[in-house]
């Protein structure tokens, strides 16, 4: 059972933990996105998925229906724990503590709130086009829908980062040394989280005025999210490299791994967009370089992270130990971005350019690790939720 009334003990970060297993619940999606052959539909769809279940294969069948039930045990334990928070913030905002986490004075912790709303739209797509029969039929008139969804979230986001803007640049006193982290990115991340939701319409939809208005919204939150990023990056490591970093934040270094993902992913969406609907030739050979440099980022900031949290002792006191908080839940987007992002690398950077051969031994080979990660992500994810969010 999940703990209540945490009234001033309550952190929006908490949020955190509902993102986490909507990653999750994604990338199980992964496999039928990527591995179902000669489907007729950008994305898999219970039309695509209902004669494998039902075929003469009962290994694919299994292992699909496996794959199916993991995504909706997952997306249900969002929803729960997207429920919880939203009862618990409202216990939150009558305390006294509220103020504390006002972006006017600095706080971006609410950031976490859009963000993880942005993962919900994702969420619900995926369950539709998997579980409603003939969803997918209307899927042209769902796509202004969800931009307008994704639009509203956004909207919300830069209130709350405005707010921070407008009191930081007409106030100043920004204490740099109690800022050594990269924990204010999550601002960052959410952006990305929108880009790359308001740039699916622009890869799926066949109608031209949806793709422009798909790309033109998101483009603006994905030039905002990478200025913001390279500023972010040059004010946090300065603060950590002068003071050191702040042992509860630590994993906010592994933060720009998620980043990397989304924007990744939304400038591979909008490529596709750019192809399909202006007909613009497409180099296979930059999907490869680019995708490839992304992962080379990634796996940087990963070694990075994982030094420095290992010799700070934060995994065995806060992910194996008792002092978890609402940020340690943070851990479990980098692991999900990751595994994501894998497939992407293997698909569009190396299938998609010929160099491997889709389905083939070496595929799998190459896959093995990353599905690995996600593994250790998913039990990371539940012991946190055991050690943080359950009564004893």
């Amino acid at each position: 059972m999940l703990r209540k009334n945490l009234a001033e003990n309550y952190s929006p970060l908490y949020f955190l933990a509902a993102l986490g297993a909507g990653g999750l619940a994604i990338s199980f999606f992964m496999y039928p996105y990527f591995m179902i052959k000669g489907r007729t539909t950008p994305m898999p769809t219970f039309e695509t998925i209902w004669p494998l279940l039902t075929g003469d294969n009962p290994l694919l069948a299994g292992l699909l229906a496996l794959d199916l039930a993991a995504i909706a045990a997952l997306a249900f334990l969002h929803f729960r724990l997207l429920a919880w928070n939203f009862r618990e913030l409202g216990e939150f905002r009558r305390s006294a503590a509220r103020d504390n986490f006002d972006p006017a004075r600095g706080e971006l912790s609410l950031m976490a709130i859009p963000l993880t709303l942005a993962m919900t739209v994702n969420v619900c797509f995926v369950l539709g086009a998997l579980f409603v029969p003939g969803l997918w039929s209307i899927v042209e008139w769902l796509f202004p829908g969800a931009m307008l969804a994704f639009l509203a979230i956004g909207i919300h986001a830069l209130r709350i980062l405005l707010a921070y803007f407008g009191n930081t640049l007409t106030k100043g006193g920004v204490d740099f040394a109690s800022n050594n982290s990269l924990a204010p990115m999550i601002a960052i991340f959410t952006l990305a989280m929108i880009a790359v939701g308001l740039a699916a319409p622009a890869a799926m939809s066949q109608v031209l005025g949806v793709q422009v208005i798909s790309m033109l919204l998101s483009l603006f939150f994905f030039s905002a999210a990478v200025l913001l990023a390279v500023i972010k990056l040059v004010i946090g490591f300065r603060n950590m490299f002068e003071h050191g970093i702040n042992v509860q934040a630590s994993p906010s270094l592994w933060i720009i791994i998620p980043i990397v993902t989304l924007l990744g992913i939304a400038w591979i969406r909008l490529s596709l967009g750019m192809t399909r609907g202006f007909e613009l030739n497409e180099a296979r050979s930059s999907l490869f370089v680019f995708a490839a440099v992304l992962l080379s980022v990634q796996i940087l900031f990963g070694l990075i992270g994982w030094t420095v949290m290992r010799r700070l002792g934060y995994f065995t006191d806060y992910v194996w130990g008792r002092q978890g908080n609402a940020g340690t839940f943070s851990l479990i987007c980098p692991g999900v971005a990751l595994f994501v992002f894998g497939f992407f690398f293997l698909s569009f950077g190396l299938v998609h350019s010929g160099l491997v051969e889709h389905l083939s031994p070496l595929y799998f080979i190459i896959l093995l690790p990353f599905s690995a990660i996600q593994i250790v992500t998913l039990y990371v994810m539940f012991r946190l939720q055991r050690s943080i969010l359950t009564l004893a």
